[in-house]
């Protein structure tokens, strides 16, 4: 099958895609791309994310429908906004909020590669501010039954001139209500998937605390200390084997800017077992905020 990398769209600059002009192809994901376009009803910038119905197989198409039914239920200044979605002959598609910025996942790729190393590691005080704000958003997606399942810096989308965090990309997302969802394929992304994910168990927020907690350790550290792999099956049995013993250093062995309490606080967001995790996102932030008041005076 033709993979979206493939296809050309520069037939698409131009087409109007419900109240939208299309004017700029933005980025390609793994089946759908997303573009910059004009609304003229409301006379502004919107993204537009379309997946071509020649990649059309029955999960994309449900994962399509599921992120933009999620996403459309959630109103909060940390989540997309969700505009419209419908059908063309060509694609599906959905409007969306336009973000002008950059993802948590470029800023962490910036920082790597800067010349000096005390700079390869994001400021402590914005990562504590970024990682509370994405847990209010996900506290708040919890509270509606909306479970995410694919937290990551790349899904974490950082206003330029504000810099603030959007969550984005709810093509996981699943609902707690009714029944269970089908567990016969493992969705999600290798390096921040909880354990329950790996083994298609059933997940609740719990599961985002864990990507979270992952995402929070790689901010610290620029690098998460894991064992060596080539492939991604290889990290998926390898994170069931070694369990607790993952991680091959603590964040204070790795950040001297760090204490053992912020090791506390990640390891037990990332804790194998869901029971041993924090029990909602407000608790998680409760002991962010613990450990930043109380250790105020490294933060300036």
């Amino acid at each position: 099958m033709t993979s979206i990398k493939e296809l050309n769209f520069d037939h698409l600059i131009g087409q109007e895609v419900g109240t939208s002009t299309l004017l700029k192809e933005l980025a390609r994901g793994g089946m759908a791309a997303i573009f910059i376009a004009y609304q003229r009803t409301l006379r502004r910038q919107i993204a537009v994310k379309i997946l071509p119905k020649s990649l059309l197989t029955p999960l994309a198409a449900e994962l399509f429908q599921q992120e933009a039914e999620s996403a459309a239920i959630l109103s909060h200044p940390n989540i997309v906004t969700i505009y419209e979605v419908g059908e063309v002959e060509d694609f599906l598609f959905i409007t969306m909020q336009l973000v002008k910025g950059r993802s948590l996942f470029d800023y962490i790729a910036m920082a790597r590669k800067h010349v000096l190393p005390s700079k390869r590691i994001l400021p402590l005080k914005a990562t504590i501010k970024l990682i509370t704000d994405v847990l209010d958003a996900l506290d708040y997606a919890h509270s509606q039954d909306i479970i995410h399942r694919d937290i990551k810096p790349a899904n974490i989308l950082i206003e330029a001139h504000t810099k603030r965090p959007i969550v984005s990309d709810f093509g996981l997302a699943t609902t707690t209500r009714g029944s269970e969802q089908d567990s016969s394929v493992i969705t999600g992304t290798p390096t921040y998937m909880s354990p329950e994910q790996i083994l298609n168990d059933p997940a609740d927020g719990r599961t985002d605390i864990y990507a979270t907690g992952v995402m929070l350790f790689e901010m610290l550290v620029s690098r998460l200390p894991l064992p060596k792999y080539s492939t991604a099956m290889e990290l998926l049995k390898m994170r069931l084997k070694l369990k607790e013993r993952l991680f091959q250093k603590k964040p204070s062995e790795i950040n001297p800017m760090l204490t053992r309490e912020m090791d506390d606080v990640v390891f037990k967001a990332i804790a194998h077992d869901p029971e041993n995790r924090y029990a909602t996102c407000r608790e998680f932030v409760e002991a962010i905020e613990g450990y930043r008041d109380h250790h105020i005076k490294k933060l300036h």
